[in-house]
């Protein structure tokens, strides 16, 4: 679902028919992109649900895809005043490339074509995406809910329960929020929401830095990097043990905070108009920093151990996280770079909010 520009040479009906059938033909294409990753497809594969009612993941997807296609339908086809659509550009300029790659590489593209493909693009690699984590990490959260709800599960005791069921709950509650706004802000652009995307980085540096944090570009990178993660911590401490992992727990809700106030502007590599409450207040990156130390305090056991065995492996785990921390910085400055060059307001913004990740530091 996209934002139109008006076109009144258009017939209206003709409009409407020509941007619903070119934004459903993304549907496919979409889908297309998120079947290439072989974890994708086992993603698909698995079973989902209950014991009562099950569903695989590709069942869910594609009836995620229908779903969405009708309320394409519904908003194009009764659309009061109908222009060119963002899915509808994409595909002019994609025939365009194909009778003639030589003119159009040479010519270029003009600014709205050229945001229209790369919108169209980044809808399409992360709409299933989220969708799918969406469906993952909601199935998680009702597993340990479950759990937690089920009789006789505090006769546990408060610690055990929480290692097993307390913390997991709390951090998918937190990331369910997280996807399904994000999910959101991917798929739908109106007017009325004020979510119109006015540009996307087209530097490679961007979109590379971006993707190589999401399936299946992370696996590449973590051939050379170990994954970051915010696993349980365990010590034998009690103030140790419940200390820390609140701290991950507070830090990952802060992050899903961001995303609330981001509200359905959310996305990657875009400009949408700047976002200012919230933890935005603060700090220009609230969500990257607090996923990075949130990973940081989840490494110290793994670093700790590593460095157990030898100073070698220790180095490499240390590594490890400092290179996952660097490619979240180098992603804020390349947003930053992308939102000065559309407009003012990114500047104005920045004055007010000076600190990109820590307040009164940096």
């Amino acid at each position: 679902m996209d934002q139109t520009s008006t076109v009144p040479t258009s017939s209206l009906l003709v409009t409407r028919l020509k941007n619903f059938i070119a934004s459903a033909a993304v549907v496919p294409l979409a889908l297309a992109f998120y079947r290439v990753s072989a974890t994708n497809r086992r993603y698909l594969g698995e079973l989902y649900g209950s014991a009562g009612f099950s569903f695989t993941g590709e069942e869910f997807l594609t009836t995620a895809a229908i779903a969405y296609t009708l309320v394409l339908a519904l908003f194009f086809l009764t659309e009061r005043d109908p222009g060119v659509s963002k899915s509808l550009r994409f595909w002019r300029v994609l025939a365009d490339f194909v009778r003639a790659p030589g003119a159009l590489l040479h010519q270029g593209l003009p600014r709205d074509d050229r945001v229209a493909v790369l919108a169209t693009l980044l809808k399409a690699l992360f709409g299933p995406l989220m969708v799918m984590s969406s469906l993952i990490v909601s199935m998680g959260l009702m597993s340990h809910g479950t759990a937690i709800a089920a009789t006789g599960a505090w006769q546990y005791g408060f610690r055990l329960l929480f290692d097993l069921h307390g913390f997991w709950c709390l951090l998918y509650l937190l990331l369910v929020v997280d996807l399904l706004i994000f999910t959101a802000g991917y798929l739908v652009e109106l007017p009325r929401l004020g979510n119109e995307i006015r540009s996307v980085d087209p530097t490679l540096l961007g979109w590379a830095v971006t993707l190589l944090c999401y399936s299946p570009f992370s696996f590449v990178l973590g051939m050379f990097l170990a994954a970051p993660g915010t696993d349980l911590l365990r010590f034998e401490d009690t103030t140790a043990h419940f200390g820390l992992n609140a701290l991950m727990l507070v830090l990952m809700a802060i992050y899903a905070w961001a995303s609330v106030a981001l509200g359905f502007k959310a996305s990657n590599l875009t400009h949408r108009g700047i976002v200012d409450r919230g933890p935005y207040r603060l700090i220009r990156h609230p969500a990257y920093t607090c996923k990075n130390l949130a990973w940081l305090i989840g490494s110290i056991p793994i670093v700790s151990a590593a460095f157990d065995q030898s100073s070698w492996d220790g180095v490499q785990a240390l590594a490890s996280v400092v290179g996952w921390t660097m490619l979240y910085a180098l992603r804020a400055v390349t947003e930053e770079d992308h939102l000065r060059g559309v407009d003012d307001e990114y500047a104005a913004y920045a004055d007010k909010v000076r600190y990109r990740f820590i307040p009164g530091v940096v």
